[in-house]
């Protein structure tokens, strides 16, 4: 390679890209150089006395391949670059392997969701959003959701940016797999991404091609993916984790985490295109018994029809499963609330032999979880499948009497609530007036506002005999700090969202640690207890 360098020369150039130009192809023609003389394949050196030279290796995190190598990859490769030149000409025996990240879920997830827009949408795909008043009604409703998070999360003190990085980089929240890869991909190619390895057999290759044009002085000989479709790699892998394994540095069970359905895996962290950093959330659920519906309201037939199916097939009840981080708090319970434009279903839970009214997005996760770990006992005979006996809408379900376990109330009823999310826990939310500020204002509201209440149907009866039940003493509070810190912060509306946050935030976490129970089997004892 010295001689031929010796030879070569770079031409002068006129003003304008001419100079540019030359400079390019005097690079092509060192790079044919090297390639030909294979620069940079290291093999066992000796210097002149027959000793193995001084060895030097450097390595680059795995660029993951679900499209070209950007100027990020570019800026951080230079250091790599440099430095195993600088060794080389330092007479060390420089060694610089690469690969290409492929494991994990990103490339599955972009192939899966390519593969429902075919499917919905054809070849090429007919998007809905190419109509420009669709786009505009797509664009004002996603608008509004990215400032629904963002006032909840300056609320609740944690404001941060609500766009996901891709959206930064399009600049909208329309974002279609099939438009991402026409950027890179030729459009009659693209349908052949649905499958993920095709993404394994196309992005490496142009990757390796970019990085030798890049002048990256790799030893391409030392290359390779991950992932199993590469044999190698996948049992150098096997090997780490029965080494470990057999040191009883690793353990095989289960335990909780963020599953997908769709590709039958766990998904971590970073293998998510949101939602970086959510981790499962554990929640108590308290199983309210439905009663027999006692006000003759005709939006309560197809409830009727369920309890009646439910009781010839011997099963043992329907129940309303609302889910809470504060199961100590029960006995203060003086209604349930659902969301009256909510969807909900009536599932049957196998290992119990119950019925769950919830929201489809919950039944659905709790359709992945175990009833009883220890004998490997699921909630439902099917692993992510549930089934569903009935639907209704919230309204349907207002007005139901309840029989609330612990509750001092033998009987409470189902009342509104429009700030239930419909995303969080089941849908269904029980109601401590006393201790959760949110009960107490929404209780309030339909005991002072009659309007309000017949609005929804919602009879004298079912909530004016429901007092606030003292369960919790809590020094400086009163033993019912959900009313204390609601007068004390003059709420008057469930419209007061940051107020109800900060009453919120500061009542459980009092609650918590300095609460005294006063009420039950545990009065005396301290929550954290």
């Amino acid at each position: 390679p010295a001689a031929e360098m010796a030879n070569l020369s770079v031409s002068t150039a006129p003003k304008g890209t001419a100079k540019r130009d030359a400079l390019c192809a005097s690079e092509v023609e060192v790079q044919a150089m090297w390639e030909r003389e294979k620069a940079f394949e290291s093999n066992p050196c000796y210097d002149e006395d027959g000793n193995k030279k001084e060895k030097f290796i450097v390595t680059f995190p795995y660029p993951y391949s679900n499209g070209h190598l950007h100027l990020g990859h570019a800026f951080s490769l230079t250091k790599a670059v440099f430095r195993a030149q600088f060794e080389r000409n330092r007479g060390k025996n420089s060694l610089f392997p690469f690969a290409f990240h492929c494991t994990g879920m990103p490339i599955q997830a972009a192939a899966n969701k390519l593969k429902s827009e075919i499917e919905l949408y054809g070849v090429p795909p007919k998007f809905p959003e190419e109509d420009p008043e669709v786009r505009a009604q797509m664009e004002a409703e996603l608008a509004a959701a990215a400032k629904a998070k963002a006032d909840k999360q300056a609320a609740g003190g944690k404001a941060k940016g609500g766009k996901t990085k891709l959206i930064q980089k399009t600049g909208t929240g329309i974002v279609r797999q099939w438009n991402i890869l026409k950027r890179m991909v030729p459009e009659e190619e693209i349908p052949k991404f649905a499958d993920p390895i095709y993404w394994l057999m196309h992005f490496p290759p142009i990757g390796v091609d970019h990085m030798k044009r890049f002048g990256s002085g790799v030893d391409w000989r030392r290359a390779f993916i991950t992932t199993s479709v590469n044999g190698y790699y996948d049992a150098f892998i096997r090997w780490q984790f029965n080494v470990l394994k057999q040191k009883g540095k690793v353990l095989f069970g289960k335990r909780n985490n963020v599953y997908s359905l769709v590709d039958g895996q766990v998904c971590a962290d970073h293998d998510r295109s949101e939602g970086e950093g959510v981790g499962p959330q554990e929640y108590v659920l308290i199983k309210l018994k439905v009663l027999e519906p006692d006000h003759g309201q005709e939006r309560h037939g197809k409830m009727e029809k369920l309890l009646k199916r439910v009781e010839d097939e011997g099963k043992k009840g329907v129940y309303f499963v609302p889910a809470t981080l504060r199961p100590e708090t029960m006995y203060g319970q003086t209604n349930c609330f659902v969301l009256p434009t909510g969807e909900y279903g009536a599932y049957y839970v196998d290992a119990t032999d119950e019925v769950f009214i919830m929201s489809a997005r919950s039944a659905r996760g709790l359709s992945c979880q175990a009833y009883d770990a220890a004998n490997d006992v699921y909630f439902t005979k099917e692993f992510g499948k549930i089934e569903c006996l009935e639907t209704f809408t919230g309204d349907e379900l207002l007005g139901l009497p309840l029989k609330a376990p612990n509750a001092t109330y033998e009987k409470v009823y189902t009342l509104p609530l429009l700030t239930i999310s419909m995303g969080k826990g089941t849908g269904v939310v029980t109601s401590v007036p006393s201790d959760a500020p949110d009960d107490y204002v929404a209780l309030k509201a339909l005991k002072d506002k009659p309007d309000f209440a017949a609005k929804y149907d919602i009879t004298p009866d079912m909530v004016e005999p429901f007092d606030v039940v003292p369960i919790i003493s809590i020094e400086g509070y009163g033993d019912a700090s959900a009313v204390f810190m609601c007068e004390k912060l003059k709420i008057s509306s469930f419209n007061d969202k940051s107020k109800l946050a900060q009453a919120k935030d500061e009542t459980y976490l009092k609650g918590f640690t300095i609460g005294v129970m006063t009420y039950g089997p545990y009065a005396g004892k301290k929550v954290s207890e």
